[in-house]
């Protein structure tokens, strides 16, 4: 296994391309505020993050990725268009799973903010991955997250029901349990059927919560109990799109096969992508494609995304990336700019560069 010199030099070669490339440097603290990170993946970052508290500056975390300090530094007062590289350490814990792996990494990313055109910046980010890692024997795996967002927002349902499916899209068991429980296959329990039926607001209100916070809770769960149930074609074709895995210049035909009209926005942007691939250099006939790809790894992408992967299983993949365009509005309070990027494992790589 390599260690923090070998991946210190090897994060080093790897900033020293992405500058070629026409990045500018940027040097995230490694003590990061936890405020962002815990607004956009609720407490379920703590698992995974080293956080400590500072009397001063509150709850802080060890720095656990790149993406969102740049994010945040550019949203700030960056210019446009801009491109940015790093490199250094990031800090997760492991689970019992994961026991093998390092809990302290080094990574080197690269990251383009432009509006001009979204398709070309997400090829040009895959190509450089692509070139950088030829050396090595590695699969390489693209998808989109806004198909089955789109998908979702095409169902004739409740908006709140569309609204919960979506932001559970990066949770498959949470997501196939809505989807369950608004297509009829798991029933209301009996007992919260009853107390919502039997809810008035005469009665006494005991909590924290104001009045009226209660009345507008039990008007959506009473409205979300008598919507119509999603019929068993939707949520066929839904589950569909979701298990889609073919070679990447079929795919437009294998989902437009699944016969879901609010694909066909998503499926143009796709084709605009494997042209720019094309262009690029790319032989999308030896490039997978899965619709479901990145959906319990990389939770802020909504759009492309892509992976590169050694063919052992247990390793984690050498790199990822995709467009993450919402993440810049959210922390934009608002303002957005199309962006995507991505980031290489230095140390395995120099575990894989060894190997060959």
């Amino acid at each position: 296994m390599a260690d923090k010199a070998q991946s210190r030099a090897m994060a080093a070669r790897l900033l020293d391309a992405f500058l070629r490339a026409g990045a500018v440097e940027v040097t995230p603290d490694i003590l990061q505020p936890a405020e962002a990170l815990l607004d956009l993946y609720g407490e379920d970052i703590r698992a995974r993050a080293y956080v400590t508290a500072d009397p001063l500056r509150g709850e802080m975390m060890l720095r656990p990725d790149f993406t969102v300090p740049v994010v945040q530094a550019h949203m700030a007062d960056g210019a446009e268009p801009a491109r940015y590289a790093y490199a250094g350490e990031v800090f997760r814990r492991q689970d019992h799973r994961g026991a093998a792996r390092s809990n302290e990494y080094f990574q080197a990313g690269f990251e383009i903010f432009d509006r001009a055109d979204p398709e070309a910046a997400d090829a040009e980010v895959f190509a450089l991955f692509s070139n950088i890692l030829s050396r090595l024997t590695l699969s390489a795996t693209i998808g989109d997250m806004g198909l089955l967002r789109a998908a979702v927002d095409g169902l004739d349902t409740l908006p709140e029901r569309k609204a919960a499916l979506a932001r559970h899209i990066w949770r498959p068991k949470r997501f196939q349990h809505l989807l369950a429980r608004y297509s009829g296959q798991i029933a209301v329990p009996k007992a919260r059927a009853e107390l919502l039926a039997g809810a008035r607001s005469d009665r006494p209100w005991i909590g924290l919560r104001q009045q009226g916070e209660m009345e507008a809770r039990i008007a959506a769960l009473q409205a979300d109990a008598a919507a119509p149930a999603l019929p068993a074609a939707s949520v066929n074709a839904l589950n569909a799109l979701a298990a889609l895995r073919c070679r990447a210049d079929s795919a437009p035909d294998h989902l437009r096969a699944l016969k879901i009209p609010a694909l066909e926005p998503a499926i143009a942007r796709l084709q605009r992508r494997l042209s720019a691939l094309a262009a690029k250099g790319i032989g999308l006939d030896n490039l997978h494609f899965d619709a479901s790809h990145g959906r319990s790894t990389m939770e802020y992408y909504d759009g492309f995304v892509f992976s590169f992967a050694a063919p052992d299983p247990d390793l984690p993949p050498v790199a990822i990336g995709g467009r993450y365009d919402a993440l810049t509005r959210q922390l934009g309070q608002g303002r957005e700019i199309p962006a995507v990027g991505g980031m290489i494992r230095a140390g395995l790589l120099v575990d894989l560069e060894g190997l060959v």
